[in-house]
Parts: C-alpha cells; structure tokens; sequence
C-alpha cells in the first residue's frame, strides 16, 4: 500500500478515528529505537561501572533494595 493511498484511506475515517490515529502516529516517532535504547542503557551501564570503580559511589546489595522498597510501601 503506498502513501497516498493510505493518506486517501485516513481522511475517509471519522473524526475521533483520524485524532487517535494521528495521536498513535505522534507517538510512534517520539519513541526512541531499539538501537537508540540499547545505546542509551550501554552509556548509563558504563556511567555506572565508573562511578563504582572509582568508589564515588557504593554498590548496595539486591537485598537491601527489597527491604528499604517493602518498607516504602508498608
């Protein structure tokens, strides 16, 4: 199906069809890549590996994230 078709396709839908699909077409180009996410959580993984080998920062254990997280909620 080409563009102009679909474009033909998409003026023909009623109102509140024509916002969500321009909304869902918005989104689409908001949402970063799978490639742009990968790149993104390789920088923050390496971001993180620095701070701790240079001891600004200190590892915490899986354990305590889940009892400092269960009091949050209680």
């Amino acid at each position: 199906m080409n563009l102009q078709k679909i474009e033909n396709e998409a003026l023909h839908l009623p109102r509140e069809e024509r916002a969500q699909l321009i909304q869902r077409l918005v989104l689409s180009l908001e949402s970063p890549s799978e490639e742009e996410l990968r790149s993104d959580w390789l920088l923050e993984a390496r971001r993180r590996a620095e701070e701790l080998d240079s001891g600004s920062v200190q590892a915490v254990s899986g354990e305590e994230v889940i009892r400092k997280a269960k009091a949050l909620i209680k």
